[in-house]
């Protein structure tokens, strides 16, 4: 695994699908070199050669266990019905010392519901869920759920907005913060331990009926907050 301040490894597994996507060329465009996840090699070529086009920066296609071990700070971006099967297919590449950043929401979408619904989880949240899921010592951290895919992936779009961090630990909080922060008018907030995945996952479908309602791709602001380090 290689970690580099100037031009990190960053991992997508997803990131074929719409949000996987758009947050590679986003890191792409801003010097990361990303490496780009799916079930299928073939597909996650085809998709980094078009991100890679797009963003001007480094993208590669991997199948999802060889590009869960290229970095120690992993971006799981999947839909959350499709959670538990690749986390299960990924026990075997997943290491003690890695985080993995969750970024699933459970929305009634996944059960044939409304996407402005969400579902209830015995564990509490989809981050919950999928820290019980990974091997000994993997860590998760959860993120980026309240980013529109359509604005991420449009690069004329100028992002403005906050993206609550949540984790157990401050020191892996800080970590993903640094990836996420890599992306211009994106700025991490400390939201707290994992449990308040609970309630950060619920603004997905808030953010979603905003948007349908004004046609837009709105994001979440907090207001007030220290200027400085907040990790």
């Amino acid at each position: 695994m290689s970690e580099n301040s100037e031009s990190p490894v960053i991992p997508v597994i997803g990131g074929t699908g719409a949000l996987g996507s758009g947050l590679a060329k986003r890191w792409a465009t801003g010097g990361a070199r990303v490496v780009i996840g799916s079930r299928d090699a073939g597909r996650a070529g085809e998709a980094a050669t078009k991100i890679a086009e797009e963003s001007g920066g480094s993208v590669v296609g991997m199948t999802n266990e060889d590009a869960a071990k290229a970095a120690e700070i992993v971006f799981l971006t999947i839909p959350f019905r499709n959670q538990s099967e690749y986390l299960t297919n990924l026990k075997g590449s997943l290491s003690p010392g890695q985080i993995l950043v969750d970024c699933s929401v459970p929305l009634a979408a996944a059960i044939s519901g409304k996407a402005t619904r969400t579902i209830g989880i015995w564990q509490g949240s989809a981050a919950q869920q999928a820290q019980e899921m990974v091997p000994e010592g993997v860590v998760v951290v959860s993120a980026l759920h309240t980013v529109s895919a359509p604005g991420l992936s449009d690069l004329s779009h100028d992002l403005d907005e906050d993206v609550p961090v949540c984790g157990d630990r401050k020191a892996d909080k800080a970590r993903v913060a640094e990836l996420i922060g890599r992306i211009e008018g994106l700025r991490p907030v400390n939201a707290g331990a994992l449990e308040m995945s609970r309630i950060v996952e619920q603004l997905t479908a808030l953010m979603i009926s905003v948007n349908i309602r004004y046609k837009t791709h709105a994001g979440l602001k907090f207001t007030n907050l220290p200027e400085g380090e907040s990790f």
